[in-house]
């Protein structure tokens, strides 16, 4: 952080160097020169409004040549790292021109020591805010360059899972360093701050509780990869796809469409059941005949179940065919079978079950609805 103390230093003195330059012009009226308003002569305050608006001229003049002239000049290139590059860095360069303009204008005029000390470390916070956020987006079109396309490529999900994260760290990094250092150039005790978190870390850890949870939770999800991006998974009642893994929490996409975002904590209170890898869905059926149904028909209806459920090209093993239940109105036979994942349950289940509608009626089966029978016996 000291290596940055130069640099700002020299930036401090360059606004004495270019407001030294104040000679004032012949041609300027005296009365103008002696009036005074707010401890400052006419002459200051136009000539600061001036470099105001002068610093917002140039910026958007410079916003237009650069959406112009430069970007196309960059699209003719063979690489694009050029334009990421010039589309990242024109709104942090055109702002900090504004801020400079900003800061020598008002650099210009003098108030009490504490106003001016106000305003020169006011400015001082948002030019190196503004520092950080280049450095920041550089780094990260940088990244949209290079690495994007690496991992894409590669056959592994866990890089895909790992650089968003990697992204928003280093992101975070940047950003921290950079208020460091704009507070500290600012007047700022730094080192009282960071003792004052210490000293208030017990009572923030109490309060972050659910957050470090969380994190911890998300740390968990890298290292026992129970699912990974474009997984369908079940949790807490929740079913859906996940769309992004981040250290705090993970992003499904339901079945209805809704985007919902699930702490990783849930991840390691509740059990995750991941649909993607089951092997093979299980489909279990109760079909009830009436009790009319002789012992030669339910052999038959048995028979006819596992021809319709072998003979289906989406069903993987054999099926379990029994007569189990002799219920209160019907005679159930007990089925189970399997279907494979890669295919559409639904339509396997559809063209199974319209098969044996159509066969069960070919055969005189009927199937069983809630009767009642009612005796009625004379009294003598």
């Amino acid at each position: 952080m000291n290596s940055f103390l130069p640099l700002l230093a020299e930036l401090k003195d360059l606004s004495g160097i270019v407001t030294g330059v104040t000679d004032i012009p012949s041609w300027v009226p005296q009365w103008f020169i002696d009036n005074e308003f707010g401890g400052n002569s006419m002459y200051d305050w136009l000539a600061s409004i001036a470099i105001l608006l002068g610093s917002l001229i140039v910026g958007k003049l410079l916003y237009k040549i650069t959406g112009g002239i430069v970007k196309k000049m960059a699209s003719k290139t063979k690489t694009s790292l050029d334009d990421i590059l010039v589309d990242k860095l024109e709104e942090p360069v055109v702002y900090g021109i504004v801020i400079l303009g900003f800061y020598w204008g008002f650099n210009r005029l003098h108030f009490t020591n504490s106003v001016d000390n106000f305003f020169a470390a006011t400015f001082m916070i948002i030019f190196i805010l503004n520092v950080t956020w280049l450095v920041a987006r550089v780094l990260d079109s940088i990244v949209e360059e290079y690495l994007v396309p690496i991992v894409e490529k590669s056959e592994s999900d866990f890089d895909d899972q790992l650089l968003p994260i990697v992204r928003k760290t280093v992101t975070a990094i940047i950003w921290i360093m950079g208020i460091l250092i704009a507070l500290s150039n600012s007047g700022f005790n730094i080192g009282a701050m960071i003792a004052g978190l210490g000293i208030g870390g017990l009572a923030l850890a109490l309060a972050a509780q659910d957050t470090v949870k969380n994190i911890f939770g998300g740390v968990m999800v890298f290292l026992d990869k129970p699912f990974k991006i474009n997984d369908r998974i079940k949790v807490n009642g929740m079913d859906g796809f996940v769309e992004e893994i981040g250290v705090r929490s993970t992003r499904l996409r339901t079945l209805e469409g809704r985007l919902i975002t699930v702490p990783n904590g849930q991840f390691s209170d509740n059990p995750v059941e991941n649909v993607t890898l089951e092997p093979t869905r299980k489909i279990s059926n109760t079909l009830g005949l009436t009790y009319d149904t002789t012992p030669e028909q339910m052999e038959r209806a048995m028979e006819i179940l596992r021809e319709i459920i072998e003979k289906n090209d989406k069903v993987t093993n054999a099926p379990l065919i029994s007569f189990t239940t002799w219920g209160d109105f019907a005679m159930g036979i007990f089925c189970v079978y399997y279907i494979k994942s890669d295919d559409y349950i639904l339509s396997a289940q559809s063209e199974i079950n319209l098969e044996i509608l159509r066969r069960f009626n070919a055969e005189g089966l009927e199937f069983a609805f809630p009767t009642q029978t009612i005796y009625k016996k004379e009294l003598p």
